[in-house]
């Protein structure tokens, strides 16, 4: 027998020998599994086809020349021929092809078993019990939904206290920081963020109504201190003409045109859950696996520990 036969059949034995060990010796085996069983078929395709196609191509290029009319164009002097596709090539094409459409539509069709398929359904049975089972909570135990639901999904950026870990993310004991009120008003807010229509305008079209005239450095210091020390202390003229035509005169803000910056509520955390979050620390992910109920108790929680 020619050489490179029977290497190849060696080279087929051994590597379907190591995928039935591998397929069949894993734990549930083949066990009527019709994954298995195509993960096997496929295998045994493929190594046949690649096999057998790579030693015919071999002989062909150790005995044929090559034949026929050369293109036109050539690189560095290396043409090619006008021949035709190999009938081979092009039967394989197909078939792989074919198989693909058989796998989806019958050999693993799209609404048979899966395990992604029985995570997802179990997840939604499971998000619809939650549902039913809290939905009318309030209160302290809202608080304490909220306090678990914090550890479990905030801690590892805001820290197991809430205080934001040195700088890492926002402090949440208190409602706003002075570097988050300044950077806001000299660089302006997307506040489609938050769900909101109006964007925050930057420092060049903030206007404060009792001067007439820009806002200014020394008014931007001294409203970001005033907003961030709980609306009290120096600044509340300039808050006046230049904020609370938006947030309103005591900073809570009014629904679809400015949030409210003098305190937390488990509307406002429950909107940047849901929405995510630009500030001068960075940006604050969305977090889409919280269901509504889970972010209202973050909320409550969030808004029963600030100042």
């Amino acid at each position: 027998m020619n050489k490179l036969y029977l290497w190849g059949i060696i080279i087929i034995a051994v590597m379907l020998g190591a995928t039935y060990l591998s397929v069949g010796g894993s734990k549930g085996g083949l066990n009527d599994d019709i994954v298995n069983m195509l993960a096997i078929t496929g295998a045994v395709a493929l190594v046949l086809i690649t096999v057998f196609v790579v030693i015919k191509y071999v002989r062909q290029m150790q005995v044929d020349s090559a034949s026929g009319e050369l293109a036109d164009e050539n690189w560095d002097g290396i043409g090619e021929y006008k021949n035709s596709v190999p009938t081979g090539w092009a039967v394989m094409f197909l078939l792989t092809m074919v198989w693909g459409m058989w796998y989806f539509t019958i050999g693993y069709p799209v609404n048979s078993y899966s395990q992604i398929g029985e995570y997802n359904e179990d997840t939604l049975a499971h998000n619809a019990k939650f549902e039913a089972q809290y939905k009318d909570i309030t209160g302290d135990r809202l608080i304490e939904m909220g306090e678990s639901v914090f550890l479990a999904e905030c801690k590892v950026c805001h820290g197991i206290n809430a205080d934001g870990i040195d700088g890492k993310a926002a402090n949440l004991n208190k409602r706003i920081s002075v570097a988050s009120v300044k950077h806001v008003l000299e660089k302006g807010s997307n506040n489609k963020l938050l769900g909101m229509e109006m964007p925050m305008p930057d420092r060049n079209g903030l206007l404060n109504s009792n001067t007439g005239a820009l806002i200014t450095d020394a008014e931007i210091e001294i409203v970001s201190a005033y907003v961030a020390n709980g609306m009290s202390g120096e600044g509340a003229d300039v808050f006046a003409g230049a904020c609370s035509m938006c947030h309103g005169a005591d900073g809570k803000g009014m629904e679809f045109v400015a949030p409210n910056i003098a305190s937390f509520s488990p509307a406002l955390v429950s909107t940047i859950l849901a929405h995510g979050k630009k500030g001068v620390i960075g940006v604050m992910p969305k977090f889409e696996r919280l269901n509504d109920k889970q972010k209202e108790a973050v909320g409550a929680y969030i808004t029963s520990i600030s100042k």
